[in-house]
């Protein structure tokens, strides 16, 4: 009997070592697999990589009628795929309302999502009027094209000629041309030299 307790002994050992290092491989593989699961949101989180780049670009978008719309000039514009929006360099671009009047919009960088019906013009935005010559300038510019709406939440200034206006918070609807400035609304508006000032014909 001593005998054979002798022989079995050695065969057990190495049947629970081999036991102990397949449940120690497992662990070690169900690990490293949640580590990469746990890392996923991470990276969805970020921008990620691009998946195209444009340099000296122009975009043109176009209506269900056929008619342009929006025009957007760039030295450079990238586009990532994570979060689907268009980032690009100095833009300089034209809106175009119903009367086929084209706003001039210029910035520092622009963005653009949701298939290009949101545009937002960061640092130094400015958005031109065609017919009356006003221009405003704030640091960030919104723009809806369904609603063809153009307002900005940061300090605003409205210029036209010598005149300037500022405030806290600007609205421009370009289909009805109608624009509007609130919140601690500031104005320079110089008076006319008297020779300029039209003369008194007792009328």
């Amino acid at each position: 009997m001593a005998k054979t307790a002798r022989f079995q002994s050695p065969w057990w050992r190495r049947l629970g070592l081999l036991a102990l290092l397949l449940t120690l491989g497992g662990g070690l593989t169900y690990l490293d697999q949640r580590g990469e699961d746990q890392q996923q949101p991470t990276i969805g989180n970020t921008t990620g990589e691009p998946d195209y780049y444009l340099e000296d670009a122009s975009m043109t978008r176009f209506d269900q009628q056929g008619r342009a719309y929006q025009r957007l000039e760039t030295p450079r514009l990238v586009h990532t795929p994570s979060d689907d929006i268009i980032r690009t360099e100095k833009p300089h671009g034209y809106l175009t309302d119903d009367q086929q009047r084209q706003w001039q919009v210029t910035s520092d960088t622009g963005r653009m999502s949701r298939s290009g019906e949101q545009l937002t013009l960061q640092g130094n935005a400015r958005l031109v009027q065609p017919e009356q010559a006003w221009s405003l300038e704030t640091r960030t510019l919104h723009y809806d094209n369904r609603e063809a709406h153009a307002w900005s939440d940061t300090t605003s200034v409205l210029r036209q000629h010598s005149q300037s206006m500022r405030g806290d918070r600007f609205d421009a609807w370009i289909n009805e041309d109608r624009m509007r400035l609130t919140d601690n609304v500031q104005g320079h508006l110089p008076q006319q030299p008297q020779s300029q000032q039209p003369k008194d014909q007792g009328s």
